[in-house]
């Protein structure tokens, strides 16, 4: 069953790239790459709009680092990446930046006996985990959490990205507000330097040792877990509250977000207070060149993400993403304002709908 689950988790990531080798893009059909955070609904969206306007979304899941040379070097019509840029970074490039949905990261886990929610985390033991300084599944600190939970004389084989990544980034944000030794020894990046543990290409690759290596555990988007049955643990988050990962702690996490007062829309949601609110919370962004040298391709992205706000909002929540209220929605398809052709005029109007 192992060998099952970790072939279809790697080809979640890999389909749309095998699809976009064998099938000459149509005319009209855009490209993205970047975050495999968001590659589950995107993949929905795609099928979807297709089906809808004739349009196909090439997009490669090959992670936020790399999406962001992509868009750097123009070789996509947008990048995505879990790491919003700063208003600094977003100048230097020209560039602009706007969220599409949230969602939350989960610690996968396959340990014998332990089946999903069973085991507890709170923020200081997976720091400690990934720091090394615990190294087995039967530590104190584990079972001091975890009354009453049969846990295994096994050393904890730890998983993390391989590849630059905003899941990375989201994760070792939140572990840098928990962790002063984190913070100060290994810090938040899409890339850092690992203490320990072996390293997975994307969310997928991740799911897919987690999967296959016993004793293990590794941190990934919630979907990866959720649609190849892995087992996660509960957290407890800022305010001390054991929490699950669902549509609604994921929005508690957000409840407190200012888009409207936030440059660049670039807000993080890890660790926000609040009794329901998901610890390892994040959006993923869009970002896009504001002089556009192929405006009528431009045009088509946002039309497909407007389209995707406007009628994608059921496709994300059934995959526990949290799509965006119209109110959050307006701010951002009014950003889109900046970007322009090469003549000055704006792409997008504000007249435009996705109907």
């Amino acid at each position: 069953m192992k060998v099952v689950g970790c072939a279809r988790v790697l080809c979640a990531s890999a389909l749309l790239l095998s699809v976009c080798a064998a099938t000459p893009a149509f005319a009209m059909d855009i490209t993205g790459a970047g975050a495999t955070f968001p590659y589950p609904v995107y993949s929905k969206w795609a099928e979807a709009y297709k089906a809808k306007k004739g349009i196909g979304l090439n997009y490669q899941a090959i992670g936020s680092g790399a999406g962001i040379k992509q868009i750097e070097a123009k070789t996509v019509d947008f990048g995505a990446s879990d790491m919003p840029l700063t208003m600094d970074e977003l100048n230097k490039g020209g560039l602009q930046q706007f969220p599409t949905v949230m969602g939350g990261e989960v610690l996968a886990l396959n340990v014998k006996g332990i089946k999903k929610g069973e085991l507890k985390l709170n923020g200081p033991l997976i720091a400690d985990i990934y720091l090394g300084k615990i190294n087995k599944w039967n530590d104190p600190a584990i079972a001091k959490l975890n009354p009453g939970l049969k846990l295994p004389e096994a050393r904890i084989n730890v998983v993390h990205r391989s590849d630059g990544s905003g899941t990375t980034f989201i994760f070792t944000n939140y572990l840098c507000k928990i962790s002063p030794e984190w913070k100060t020894k290994v810090g938040n990046s899409v890339s850092v330097s690992w203490p320990v543990g072996m390293g997975g290409k994307g969310n997928a690759g991740v799911a897919s040792y987690v999967q296959q290596v016993p004793n293990s555990i590794g941190y990934v988007e919630y979907a990866y877990a959720l649609n190849n049955n892995i087992p996660y643990a509960l957290l407890y988050n800022h305010d001390g509250k054991l929490v699950k990962p669902t549509s609604q702690s994921f929005q508690a996490a957000a409840a407190g977000a200012d888009w409207k007062g936030a440059p660049g829309f670039y807000v993080i949601l890890t660790d926000e207070p609040g009794a329901t609110s998901w610890p390892i919370t994040g959006a993923t962004f869009i970002l896009m060149h504001k002089a556009q040298d192929h405006p009528d391709r431009a045009l088509e992205v946002l039309k497909f993400f407007a389209w995707d706000y406007a009628h994608g909002g059921k496709m994300a929540e059934k995959l526990v993403y949290v799509p965006f209220p119209p109110s959050v929605v307006k701010l951002i398809e009014d950003s889109w304002s900046t970007i322009k052709s090469s003549d000055g005029a704006p792409v997008w109007k504000s007249t435009m709908a996705a109907k």
